[in-house]
């Protein structure tokens, strides 16, 4: 008995050829689930209240979330702190100072200083500025939908695909 670090003197059986692999056809099928539920329901909840609720750092966010759920930055705080806060700096930049090539860049590199300082790291949420500077969405409505009813979308369907089979998502609330 090498590298189990048991003392009971038990063997643990061999490993089957094909448990790798299909650990990881596992995975890779929930991933395929769950962005294709994600996507759809975002595509299908948006349509029946006449409100773009796909936008593309949800894709992004999808891949934290169905591929690496145990990731810091695809545990819910970051989830909804990220695309929140990100969001609404990015329409407060847009107010302040229009959409152009500074303040747009200046918009991605507050969200970056800022999730680190609040602990929301949320990867996909630092292209919510960008999406808000092209659009020129300075409606606190934006805020509603598509961020904060895509987010609880996101966030919904993560549980409840996540939490199917061994794996538990997630990890930490806080």
């Amino acid at each position: 008995m090498t590298g189990s670090g048991s003392t009971s003197g038990a063997t643990a059986p061999e490993p089957s050829p094909s448990g790798p692999r299909l650990g990881k056809a596992n995975f890779a099928l929930r991933g395929l689930i769950g962005g294709t539920i994600t996507i759809a329901m975002l595509a299908l909840v948006g349509q029946g209240i006449q409100q773009t609720l796909l936008i593309a750092p949800f894709g992004a966010s999808c891949v934290l979330l169905f591929a690496a759920p145990e990731s810091p930055f695809a545990q819910p705080r970051n989830l909804v702190g990220g695309h929140l806060l990100t969001a609404s700096v990015g329409m407060a930049m847009l107010w302040i100072a229009g959409n152009g090539i500074l303040s747009t860049g200046l918009a991605v590199g507050l969200v970056i200083a800022l999730m680190e300082q609040t602990g929301t790291v949320h990867p996909p949420a630092g292209a919510n500025p960008i999406v808000i500077m092209l659009a020129g969405k300075t409606s606190l409505a934006f805020l509603l939908a598509p961020i904060l009813l895509g987010v609880a979308i996101l966030l919904l369907l993560a549980l409840a695909i996540n939490n199917v089979g061994p794996r538990r998502w997630p990890l930490r609330w806080r």
